[in-house]
C-alpha cells in the first residue's frame, strides 16, 4: 500500500487496526472520531484529528489517503462507507494482520479487519467490512457476506454460509453446511447445528432461538 491510511474509530478497535497497519509497515496518518473528547489526543503516537464529518480532514481520502474504518457498530460503519463511496468515491482498506493465514483460493473483499492468528481456508468467500476477530476459522467453502462481525475463537465450518449483518460472538461453532441468515446474532459460546432464520437470535448448545 503506497499511501498512509487514515483510520475512521479512534476505539479499540481502531487500536486493532493501528497495529495490524504498522506491522505491515503502512504508515497511519491520523485518526477520525465523532468523540470529541478524543480530538487532539494520541493513540500509540498517532492523533485523533478530528470528526469523520470535517471534509477538511476526510478530502485527502482517496487523493493522498486511503481509508479503513475501525467502527463496531454496524449502522454507523455502513454510513461511513456509504459516505467514502459516495462522496470520495473511494472503497476502504483491508487491515489483515501479518499473523493470519489465508489460502491463495480463497476471496476477500474491500475494508475487512482480519486479527492475528486468524484463518481462511482454500475457496472460502469473505465480502466486504467484516470484522473477523483473534483466532477466527473460515474452513473449505465457507461465504461470510458483507457488514459480518465474528467474535475471537469462532469456528465456521466447511461451506457454511453466513449472510449480511450477522453478529456472531465469541467461541462460537457454526457446524458445516449451516445457514446464518441476515442480521442474525449468535450468542457467546454457542454451537449452531441448523439454519437459524434472518434477524434470528439464538444460544446455547445446541443453539435454540431465544
Amino acid at each position: 500500500m503506497e499511501n498512509p491510511v487514515i483510520i475512521i474509530g479512534a476505539s479499540g478497535l481502531g487500536a486493532v487496526a493501528l497495529d495490524i497497519f504498522k506491522r505491515n509497515n503502512v504508515v497511519v496518518y491520523a485518526f477520525l472520531d465523532d468523540n470529541e473528547k478524543l480530538h487532539n489526543t494520541e493513540i500509540d503516537d498517532i492523533t485523533v484529528l478530528g470528526s469523520p464529518d470535517d471534509e477538511g480532514y476526510t478530502k485527502l481520502i482517496g487523493k493522498k489517503c486511503e481509508a479503513f474504518v475501525a467502527i463496531d457498530e454496524t449502522k454507523v460503519r455502513k454510513n461511513i462507507v456509504e459516505m467514502l463511496h459516495d462522496v470520495r468515491k473511494v472503497q476502504p482498506v483491508n487491515a489483515i494482520h501479518d499473523q493470519s493465514i489465508i489460502a491463495s483460493t480463497a476471496s476477500i473483499g474491500h475494508g475487512n479487519l482480519i486479527a492475528a492468528g486468524a484463518i481462511i481456508n482454500p475457496r472460502a468467500e469473505i465480502g466486504n467490512h467484516n470484522i473477523l476477530h483473534s483466532r477466527v476459522l473460515i474452513d473449505v467453502d465457507a461465504k461470510v457476506g458483507d457488514f459480518v462481525q465474528i467474535g475471537a475463537g469462532t469456528v465456521i465450518g466447511a461451506g457454511a454460509v453466513i449472510e449480511d449483518n450477522a453478529f456472531i460472538g465469541t467461541g462460537v461453532t457454526i457446524v458445516g453446511g449451516v445457514k446464518v441468515g441476515k442480521s442474525a446474532r449468535i450468542g457467546a459460546g454457542s454451537v449452531v447445528i441448523e439454519d437459524v432464520k434472518a434477524k434470528e437470535t439464538v444460544f446455547g448448545n445446541p443453539a435454540k432461538k431465544v
